[in-house]
């Protein structure tokens, strides 16, 4: 990076250093979402890019966690926190090239799980019908390969000259990724809305001519208690 001020969220001299225990600042765990890929991977052991930036930001993860960032998203993610550049964790893979993607129109089935496995909505199609990759979007994050049942998806490398992810990349990803969120959001109240109309249509509606016949009755029996009141306490 460019000398400069001093990064977003960098201690300044003296500084203690944060506390791991306190609560995230909203800001610097922005500051970090900006420098991670967006792939989504989830190789970090997080779910999302969001949540490991909260959690290094809270001081319960280490800056080394992120394969697709690589050896550059650490040091970029160095300079911010000034903190030393560490060596990728190899619990959480390799850093490897950009891959996308792609499924063997021969062997799909159309059965939609490596669609709800995608996080940026990057994979089309349709129940039974044949499934493609939206390759410009595809973040490389082999999530959709382990759900396919009939292992149609492959993983392949990018020509070198497209193979670069630069941070309008990652920024578009996160876009897709948050419309995905709100969209999976919308379809659960949609489907809980359903449910609890189908539990409602589902009980025994007052039929009108019963009520009616059961308030005649209530009038009867209260007239009949009535007299028998006064039949006994009329003088015999």
């Amino acid at each position: 990076m460019t000398d400069g001020p001093a990064p977003i969220g960098a201690p300044s001299a003296g500084a203690a250093p944060r506390d791991p225990s306190a609560a995230p600042a909203v800001g610097l765990a922005d500051a970090i979402d900006a420098l991670l890929p967006q792939t989504q991977c989830t190789k970090c052991g997080f779910d999302g890019c969001r949540p490991y930036a909260e959690a290094i930001a809270g001081g319960q993860a280490q800056i080394d966690r992120c394969p697709p960032g690589g050896a550059a998203g650490i040091a970029r993610l160095a300079s911010l926190l000034g903190r030393p550049e560490l060596p990728l964790n190899p619990e959480c893979g390799a850093e490897s090239p950009r891959r996308v993607a792609w499924i063997d129109p021969a062997l799909c089935i159309g059965c939609t799980k490596c669609i709800q496995a995608c996080p940026v909505d990057a994979i089309l199609g349709a129940r039974r019908r044949m499934h493609t990759v939206a390759a410009s979007l595809c973040t490389g994050c082999d999530l959709c390969v382990a759900p396919c049942p009939v292992d149609c998806i492959a993983m392949l490398p990018l020509p070198e000259a497209v193979a670069g992810w630069s941070d309008g990349d990652a920024l578009a990803a996160r876009s897709r990724h948050r419309a995905r969120g709100l969209r999976l959001a919308r379809e659960h109240q949609h489907r809980q809305q359903r449910l609890a109309a189908r539990g409602s249509a589902a009980q025994p509606q007052a039929d009108p001519a019963q009520d009616a016949q059961a308030r005649k009755r209530a009038v009867i029996e209260a007239a009949m208690r009535r007299a028998r009141e006064r039949l006994e306490r009329s003088p015999r």
